[in-house]
């Protein structure tokens, strides 16, 4: 074989490797990512990057209370009155990509696949109930420190307040309520949807360190 072939075909072998590992590594362990919307304001704001980690997913290990996750957005985002079911408060998931390709191409890639970050509130078994601008998990109202002062927690529109989190799913909110579409509005994530926990904000640097 001619040499430059050979050598052209190794620098082939070594990109492809590289690029291989690296998929692995973004989707099995962890990857960066930048704060595009106000929803977890004042915790996080625009234009902050965070490093996520996916190892809990690797080993499908349900988030605790108070974790900032992130997840695979579902396919619809509101009800109306008639469609609520809050015996069966679990977001609907509806765009299944086809094929290896297509999986690989969304799961992967992530290319066309939104993705929403938010707090969890409120894990399997758990009674949740949202009134009088407050959370109650299992009647009793949740202490949470991570919000603004003066911020209330209200279902805007038509939205789950009162239920039992499913086996294997979250409820999950976004710290600033009023600005944040979340499971009020469409139910419980299951845990194949969650796609990393928050583990450290690393920009701006003067504010470097783990996210609470």
């Amino acid at each position: 074989m001619n040499p430059k072939i050979k050598n052209a075909l190794e620098w082939v072998y070594c990109i492809v490797i590289a690029v291989v590992l690296a998929l692995l590594f973004r989707y099995y362990v962890g990857t960066p990512t930048i704060v595009q919307q106000v929803s977890m304001l004042p915790t996080l704001q625009q234009d902050q990057r965070l490093w996520l980690n996916r190892w809990e997913r690797t080993m499908k290990k349900l988030p605790q209370r108070g974790d900032i996750i992130t997840f695979e957005a579902p396919s619809k985002t509101s009800y109306t009155e008639s469609e609520i079911d809050e015996s069966h408060p679990i977001a609907k998931y509806e765009r299944e990509p086809k094929g290896i390709f297509g999986k690989f191409v969304y799961y992967v890639l992530e290319i066309g696949k939104d993705s929403y970050i938010k707090r969890t509130i409120a894990l399997p078994g758990e009674h949740v109930q949202i009134k009088d601008g407050k959370v109650y998990i299992n009647d009793e109202e949740l202490d949470e420190p991570y919000l603004q002062e003066g911020i209330v927690t209200d279902i805007m529109g038509d939205g789950f307040d009162d239920f039992i989190v499913p086996e294997n799913c979250v409820f999950a909110m976004g710290d600033n309520r009023s600005r944040s579409t979340d499971c009020r509005a469409f139910g419980c994530i299951p845990l194949e949807k969650i796609e990393s926990k928050v583990a450290i904000r690393i920009w701006p640097l003067s504010l470097w360190g783990k996210v609470e």
